[in-house]
């Protein structure tokens, strides 16, 4: 921060620009009428201030401090949350069925009240519900739809195992054919198979979608059972009255680092028998003889079907971290603009905010919220075309974009959480300012719903192939045709060996796209040889182990590339002028600070 003169010593308070002229030495910054730029970035912020003062008018839902709580009041108040939601006329399961926009809104919402409100309402809605709306078939849409749209039927969604999390198609549950009843057993054969961390299990859920290997008998008569991979069923674990059926035995996973407020529980099951119907049969079904058949044709594209299905998931959370994002950095900028330290000699102390190393904390922060609002906005209208139009391109980029999106920005916020705890100082340590519980609570968005760096290697898994089959009719073509360039072995020119280094020249949005659309296409250039040249002295899978960080690198690079063209065209369709410059000023910062931090730019 420049040295700031002042006139005496008789003022008191902040030095003026506070809403008057500008200190010397300060630029002033574009201003603009906030209503106007909130009207712009929210479409649908009357229902975020209903939602809001439903909590106002429901304090005891709102406890100043959440570590006060034991897990048994905290999961006590999140049921008493959801069913105010209810009885205040807000439908999720309705939302995600009918209009997702204001599902994944609603869950935004939701992650600044509690973020375990939001993982709560999330198990039983998008992942229990969800995954019998969307992997099973009418029956099952017609049995189970109200019981679970109206909290009557909770539910959980146990896929994870002890021994296996991201590696679904390895988990070890079992479903196995009984023709002579008709009937599925599922058992769980070791402890390894144990289904772990599941959500709603510990105390509340009656149902669970179980994720089973689906084993019939032979039908040439052989003696071995035929394994058609995981497949989902919907599994009873407790009755009306809350007890444990025959054959299910269910631990509390206790305390955790944070979301307290949900029950977490372990269930493993003891040669539990469900109806043949039990099975989600949208994409394979078995009839009475045990005859296994599928619209697809190889257990390869049964098993990505599914978990496709399952993309809303991620959107969900993509959704509750930019929620979180924007109010730690809220409650940062706010704290920094009207706490105030040292000075010019005789002169106020000056606020916080206007010092230089407080400004590269948060600023950059600011810039990125804005830029993953606009990202979240463009995920949840591919994922609504997706589920309209079920067009095979268009799933594939969804499920690459929200596997992208959801590693890089709860990444992102994690990070931005101890950064804004920090500049807020000691007043950030207490816990009734919340950036302690909300850093703890997030924690585990890194984890669940896929662990951010299997779904790093996802996304660059799809840029090579989409690299290898040069594009012939991949559904990133338009957005990303620059990457041709790579493909036929001729990068595109590095933009930054002009080293023009006027302002004109680095904040104008042509040069700063190009830049990161280089350094995406030169990663995939030279992961792509690097793999090439390791494949066949160490095999597929050590050759992808040793270019791992290369791997993930990539991924971050096109995540942020599509951040900043989405948050380009958000700059270009804001009318107002004043909210133009602001937003153009904030997408500048966030470009500038990718080149700047990035080695292959010096």
């Amino acid at each position: 921060m420049e040295r700031q003169e002042c006139s005496g010593s008789s003022s008191q308070g902040p030095p003026q620009g506070r809403s008057g002229t500008p200190p010397r030495g300060i630029k002033q910054l574009p201003r603009f009428d906030a209503g106007v730029m909130e009207t712009y970035l929210d479409d649908m912020r009357d229902m975020k201030a209903k939602v809001y003062q439903m909590f106002r008018e429901h304090p005891e839902l709102l406890p100043n401090v959440e570590e006060g709580l034991s897990k048994e009041e905290h999961r006590e108040l999140v049921r008493r949350s959801l069913k105010v939601i209810l009885q205040n006329g807000y439908s999720p399961l309705d939302f995600l069925a009918r209009d997702p926009r204001k599902y994944f809104y609603l869950g935004e919402c939701l992650s600044m009240v509690d973020l375990s409100l939001m993982v709560k309402s999330g198990v039983q809605y998008s992942l229990w519900g969800g995954s019998v709306l969307n992997l099973g078939s009418e029956q099952h849409r017609r049995r189970y739809y109200d019981d679970i749209a109206q909290l009557r039927l909770p539910g959980c969604f146990a896929m994870t195992e002890l021994k296996h999390g991201s590696n679904v198609a390895a988990l070890q549950t079992e479903a196995v054919l009984d023709v002579l009843t008709d009937e599925w057993v599922v058992h769980t054969p070791d402890e390894g198979a144990i289904k772990w961390w599941i959500g709603n299990a510990a105390e509340d859920g009656r149902a669970a979608t179980v994720f089973a290997r689906l084993k019939v008998p032979d039908p040439n008569g052989g003696p071995k059972l035929v394994d058609h991979g995981v497949h989902a069923f919907v599994v009873p674990i407790r009755d009306a009255n809350g007890s444990t059926l025959p054959g299910v035995e269910i631990r509390d996973c206790g305390y955790k680092v944070g979301l307290n407020g949900i029950d977490n529980g372990a269930i493993r099951f003891s040669h539990v028998r469900v109806p043949r119907t039990n099975l989600l049969d949208r994409f394979a079904s078995v009839d009475k003889s045990g005859r296994y058949s599928s619209p697809l044709t190889s257990q390869a594209r049964r098993f990505a079907a599914t978990l496709g299905e399952l993309t809303g998931g991620r959107v969900g959370l993509v959704a509750g971290s930019v929620g979180v994002l924007k109010g730690a950095i809220t409650i940062a900028v706010r704290y920094a603009c009207l706490r105030q330290q040292f000075g010019p000699p005789d002169c106020p102390e000056v606020a916080i905010i206007d010092y230089q190393s407080t400004q590269l904390r948060l600023m950059p922060i600011l810039a990125t919220a804005y830029g993953l609002h606009f990202a979240r906005g463009l995920l949840t209208d591919k994922y609504v075309d997706m589920k309209r139009t079920r067009e095979p391109r268009l799933v594939e980029e969804v499920h690459a974009l929200s596997a992208g999106l959801k590693a890089y920005t709860t990444s992102y916020t994690q990070a931005a959480l101890s950064t804004c705890r920090e500049a807020c100082g000691g007043h950030g340590y207490a816990a009734v300012n919340r950036l302690g519980a909300l850093r703890s609570d997030h924690d585990i968005f890194q984890t669940f719903e896929g662990d951010n760096t299997v779904l790093l290697q996802q996304v660059s898994a799809m840029l090579l192939k989409e690299y290898r089959q040069q594009f012939s009719g991949a559904p990133l073509t338009a957005t990303y045709h620059y990457l041709r360039a790579a493909l036929l072995g001729a990068l595109p020119n590095n933009p930054l060996v002009t080293h023009d280094t006027e302002p004109r020249h680095l904040r104008d949005p042509a040069f700063l796209a190009k830049a990161l659309e280089y350094r995406t296409a030169r990663m995939l250039f030279t992961l792509s040889l690097r793999l090439r040249k390791a494949g066949p002295r160490l095999g597929a899978f050590h050759a992808w182990n040793k270019c791992l960080e290369h791997v993930l690198d990539l991924a971050n690079a096109y995540v942020e590339s599509v951040v900043y063209k989405t948050f380009l065209r958000a700059v270009e369709g804001c009318v107002d002028p004043e909210c133009r410059r602001a937003l153009k000023a904030m997408s500048d910062l966030f470009a500038l600070r990718l080149i700047e931090g990035d080695m292959m730019f010096r």
